[in-house]
């Protein structure tokens, strides 16, 4: 069993991209190489802008090859909480963004030509028990009346001809969903920034920023200092203490992915006849997909702890007795990856993006990172060309911080996690 991520690995490898010599200055500088940082590095250098992007690891070695690679609409609060949050102009934008974004990707994976296998496959929100369906069928008229979207809500018996399982009580379909190889983009896009002008720097730690009197900064890194007129903080869930202002606004949970060994087209389609996308209607829920190779890829908030090796193999244990409780058939199925990961959340449960004193920024995707992070990119890179506008959470400030003297480590998730699992249960 591998502890890597089954995206990355099976990815085209990637380059070596460290121990190059720093320039002296750039125009921009983005702090970070997962799709956030890769995009904004991509769009400016498209605009005619000098960047240089640092990474402490490699590109994707973070949450953007970590992930579950889909690629679907929709904001993490509900349609109606964000109507009665911004009300319903604001809201519609919001809506409309998340939307926007994922045709960013397949635009950019078809414009340079980046073979990551994405398609329209479709999400199914499966609900866990009969009363969520009733929800589910409010929030498709909500969908459908305030924000242009439509979707379809099946019922048990029609959600059988989309599941072999029967564990769930019916769904709501959203058919714009799509699926991709996660791997395959990160490379593809990095390849991209890097034709568009970019320049990448693996390996190099940035360590420090200095504001400068007259604008910009000095951003000292583990292989020298480089003054950008410019920077980016692309770094999210993986934000380190030399940008403590961020991390005290994140909460980084871990999440955790096991995939199958092949399963077979025939045995892969009794699972999921339609190939979708697959996520439970519940505060601690599953997300689940078929790969292009015909494995199961099944994750989850398997337990409210960080990501290491030892966590991640009892994450892996969880996650596979749950598989086979929704999915029987795969008892004794072999398990041929298991990996974790860090995901930033926002107090609030939506991205934020902006500057704080000339320093551009965008986290807390909240699990929708896919595709926002790759739309927030663009979005910055405009917000730097000076069009402001172009940044759906525009006016969307950080909220106060709620726990006192929080500074970025959530000591507080495994009660947080109980009572989440508990609301499961008896809600």
């Amino acid at each position: 069993m591998k502890q890597i991520p089954y995206w990355m690995d099976t990815a085209p490898a990637l380059p070596d991209r460290s121990g190059k010599d720093l320039p002296d200055e750039a125009d921009v500088v983005v702090i970070g190489g997962g799709l956030t940082g890769l995009s904004t590095a991509y769009h400016a250098a498209r605009k005619g802008a000098r960047v240089v992007l640092v990474e402490k690891d490699q590109v994707g070695s973070g949450a953007s090859g970590r992930n579950g690679s889909h690629c679907n609409p929709g904001i993490t609060i509900s349609p109606a909480q964000a109507r009665q949050r911004y009300g319903q102009e604001r809201a519609r934008e919001l809506y409309d963004a998340f939307r926007v974004a994922v045709d960013l990707v397949e635009e950019i994976a078809v414009k340079e030509k980046i073979d990551c296998d994405f398609h329209r496959a479709g999400r199914l929100g499966l609900a866990c028990k009969p009363k969520h369906l009733e929800g589910m069928h409010a929030k498709q008229r909500d969908l459908a009346e305030n924000f242009g979207h439509e979707t379809v809500v099946l019922s048990k018996s029609e959600l059988r001809a989309e599941l072999g399982s029967d564990y769930y009580h019916g769904a709501l379909l959203d058919p714009l969903g799509a699926a991709l190889h996660v791997g395959k983009f990160v490379v593809g896009l990095a390849d991209a920034a890097e034709r568009a002008g970019a320049e990448i720097h693996e390996r190099n730690a940035a360590t420090g920023l200095t504001r400068l009197p007259g604008g910009g900064f000095v951003v000292e890194t583990m292989r020298g200092t480089i003054r950008a007129k410019q920077v980016m903080a692309a770094t999210d869930a993986y934000t380190d203490n030399s940008m403590p202002w961020f991390r005290k606004r994140l909460i980084n949970v871990g999440s955790f992915i096991i995939v199958t060994e092949p399963l077979g087209e025939a045995r892969a389609k009794e699972l999921i006849p339609n190939g979708r996308l697959l996520v439970a209607h519940k505060n601690v829920g599953n997300y689940i997909r078929l790969t292009p190779d015909n494995r199961l890829a099944f994750g989850g908030r398997a337990r409210f702890a960080p990501s290491n090796p030892a966590s991640d193999v009892k994450s892996g244990d969880i996650l596979k007795r749950e598989m086979t409780e929704i999915f029987p058939q795969l008892a004794g199925t072999r398990i041929d990856y298991v990996w974790g990961g860090m995901v930033g959340f926002s107090w609030d449960r939506i991205p934020h993006a902006g500057d704080v004193n000339g320093l551009y920024y965008s986290m807390g995707y909240c699990g929708h990172g896919v595709q926002m992070a790759t739309y927030m990119g663009r979005a910055v890179a405009e917000m730097m060309d000076g069009n402001p506008e172009a940044n759906p959470m525009r006016g969307f400030d950080f909220p106060k911080v709620p726990v006192p003297f929080y500074n970025g480590t959530p000591w507080f998730l495994p009660f947080g996690g109980a009572y989440y699992k508990a609301k499961d249960r008896l809600l």
